[in-house]
């Protein structure tokens, strides 16, 4: 299968510092299928995801979406309607409803959905937010709750990459699943290429591949 986003001898090195991060990352992502990045604190996991996701530039090497690398990219673009993210803190609107927050998000990516409400319902409602818990502001919500109305938000303009940086991080056994659940199937049934970062050994279980970042350098498990 062609690789939706390649990596090849990618480095990272921040200002002010005389170490690269990362050091030389050469790995490939498809879709269909659920990646997880695991490593120790400070070995560079989640620069790697803001490379990938286009809020950070590599000091070096090239990460291609495609066949275009993301320097020649419109980068706010990208991220609007390429990739979707999926953070550990949520990042939501508290004080919007969890529709509130999908509409919002189709609006800023520029959907052409015509009917964005109706979307939005629809979408809470394919992962498991009914039409009353939709209405509710986000401040009402558990935090199952929650990181399900981030998962819609991060697929609200339909992307092909779906990133989530620790996102069962805050979650209960039970619920961890169920999210888990979730990304199975945006992976296996409808195709999308999931890379989630985690600490999580349960996460884990769900990828096809597993990578290990350590030292500047990716490998597989």
């Amino acid at each position: 299968m062609t690789s939706i986003l390649t990596l090849n001898n990618v480095t990272y090195q921040y200002e002010g510092t005389k170490s690269a991060v990362l050091k030389g990352i050469n790995v490939s992502f498809e879709p269909a299928k659920v990646y997880t990045i695991i490593g120790k604190s400070g070995a560079g996991k989640s620069t790697l995801l803001s490379l990938i996701s286009g809020l950070g530039v590599a000091t070096g090497g090239e990460i291609l979406c495609g066949e275009t690398d993301l320097k020649q990219l419109d980068r706010d673009n990208y991220r609007a309607q390429s990739i979707g993210v999926v953070f550990q803190g949520y990042n939501l609107l508290t004080n919007a409803t969890a529709v509130q927050n999908i509409v919002l998000s189709m609006n800023i990516s520029k959907s052409t959905e015509k009917d964005k409400k109706g979307y939005a319902y629809a979408l809470l409602n394919r992962l498991g937010i009914d039409r009353e818990t939709a209405d509710r502001k986000i401040l009402k919500l558990s935090g199952g709750e929650q990181q399900r109305v981030g998962i819609a938000r991060a697929l609200s303009h339909n992307p092909e990459i779906l990133i989530a940086d620790e996102p069962t991080g805050n979650l209960d056994k039970e619920t961890e699943a169920d999210i888990l659940h979730i990304f199975e199937n945006l992976a296996h049934e409808e195709g999308k290429c999931v890379i989630i970062v985690t600490h999580s050994k349960n996460v884990t279980s769900i990828a096809d591949t597993v990578y290990r970042i350590s030292g500047g350098l990716i490998n597989t498990m």
